[in-house]
């Protein structure tokens, strides 16, 4: 909304994130519609025309869409769509299984044969989150560069990805770096360690 002096705000929580737009949907929309297939409707056609001559929109109303459609593949809550006075999206982050009971937005991520009762669930999966899962999916059996791991995840920030990713990873005796005694080795790569490769098969 070009007459708002509204600003797009941000929030990032432990277990989700906000984002709230001061533009509203087009007139007869509903937040339901946004999740299925439906036409792009830009409120600034001179705007978003070079945006798609570069490639960064698609012009096709499938952004919505792609946003569910992820959160789905990465077994994440459905993200949510809200409008109020303000146009707000909630996108969910991964959540840590937790050693006592399950988490109930983690449950899908826990394989069928490792249950909250179980005694034998290994240590490993209880302390593993999401992104380190998706780190061992990524990785497989083929040593990678970081730089490798990252745009197979499609993640840019160096930072998120050492942190919630890599590091966690290694702690976990997960994974392990081709030269230990070497961290920036020009030729660093990580492998999955047998530990890791049990993990994986649960998957």
């Amino acid at each position: 909304d070009y007459t708002s002096n509204g600003s797009i705000q941000i929030h990032l929580f432990r277990d989700r994130l906000e984002i709230i737009n001061p533009g509203a949907l087009p007139l007869g929309w509903s937040e339901e519609r946004l999740k299925k297939p439906h036409t792009s409707i830009p409120f600034n056609p001179l705007l978003a025309e070079p945006m798609y001559l570069k490639g960064y929109i698609e012009r096709m109303g499938t952004g919505t869409l792609d946003i569910v459609r992820i959160a789905k593949e990465f077994d994440l809550k459905e993200p949510v769509f809200l409008q109020e006075e303000y146009f707000k999206i909630i996108i969910f982050r991964p959540t840590a299984v937790e050693v006592e009971g399950v988490n109930p937005t983690s449950t899908p991520q826990v394989p069928h044969k490792y249950t909250a009762s179980s005694v034998g669930v290994p240590q490993e999966f209880r302390r593993s989150t999401v992104e380190v899962r998706n780190l061992l999916k990524a990785l497989g059996n083929s040593g990678m560069s970081r730089k490798e791991i990252q745009q197979v995840l499609g993640l840019k920030h160096e930072g998120n990805f050492r942190e919630n990713y890599l590091e966690p990873a290694i702690k976990l005796g997960l994974i392990e770096m081709k030269y230990p005694d070497s961290p920036n080795h020009p030729r660093q790569k990580y492998l999955i360690t047998k530990k890791g490769k049990e993990l994986l098969d649960d998957l």
